[in-house]
């Protein structure tokens, strides 16, 4: 009988998100393929889990390291494939070692078992007031050049929403690039989801660029939703009217009375009022 391959999920920062059925797995396996096997190692000690077999499998070696996963498999071994945190696969090393295991003929492949748990791509959705009955998942989009100028327009362009991971390093350019590009696209942005300074932000890109400096939160990791190309004209008749307001009123009171009238985020607004009008008091 052939062994099993388990993907496990690990928390993305609240270790109190393990699952009963992953800390099991986890004390069960005679193998863990980790992505680092310092941080798995330093994960099980805090779940009080002995460690079993650590096998580093990344992005640099895993085409070589999955022929040897599937003959352990093959000769009856159970084993864990985790990443550093969160879901295999999910922008994370997997993918090269379950195609391995697929493409085996039916009658000398492993079982592969997939369990639910910490993903920072189903967090942020399971709180975003941004429409998903349809949504494309981004990943990471290129560092830098033509390429990821590309992707960013491509992405704008689309009339579904668009799930990506955006490091700390290109926030901050990001939401720049977005605010050039559609101004008063919507953005849905979770930042260090699940951990102690966690915080979500929701409007353009322009304002989401306001909270997060004003904040001084441009740190950690971030996960965003971007509206689909469809999403951007309500909010581009709620600032107009905004704009209007502001002539005559407090940011506070025309933040109120656009959302009122428009329906939009009043947060979202009155932030975009303060961007217009700094040096009006807050409430």
């Amino acid at each position: 009988m052939s062994g099993v391959l388990y993907i496990v999920p690990t928390p993305i920062g609240n270790l109190q998100d393990i699952t009963e059925r992953a800390r099991a797995v986890l004390s069960a396996v005679g193998v863990i393929a980790a992505e680092d096997t310092r941080q798995c190692r330093k994960l099980l000690g805090l779940l009080g889990v002995p460690a079993p077999t650590l096998i580093a499998v990344h992005e640099h070696n895993e085409r070589d390291q999955a022929p040897a996963l599937l003959a352990r498999l093959q000769a009856g071994e159970d084993i864990a494939l985790v990443s550093d945190a969160g879901t295999p696969q999910v922008s994370d090393p997997g993918h090269v070692l379950l195609r391995t295991l697929w493409e085996t003929p039916t009658e000398r492949r492993p079982r592969v078992v997939p369990l639910p748990g910490p993903s920072a791509a189903s967090t942020l959705l399971s709180a975003c007031p941004i429409p998903l009955t349809d949504y494309v998942f981004a990943g990471f989009l290129p560092a830098k050049g033509k390429t990821r100028r590309a992707a960013i327009e491509a992405l704008l362009a689309r009339p579904a929403a668009t799930l990506l991971f955006e490091s700390v390093h290109r926030i901050t350019q990001l939401l720049d690039d977005i605010a050039a590009l559609a101004p008063d696209r919507l953005l849905f942005i979770g930042r260090e989801l699940t951990k102690l300074h966690e915080s979500l932000l929701y409007g353009t890109a322009p304002e989401c660029k306001h909270q997060l400096t004003a904040r001084d939160a441009v740190r950690g990791e971030f996960a965003l939703v971007v509206a689909g190309s469809g999403e951007e004209r309500d909010v581009g008749a709620a600032t107009a009217l905004l704009d209007v307001l502001l002539e005559e009123l407090p940011p506070a009171q025309a933040a109120r009375l656009t959302a009122r009238a428009t329906g939009a985020s009043k947060r979202a607004l009155y932030q975009q009022a303060l961007a217009r009008k700094p040096d009006q008091e807050s409430e």
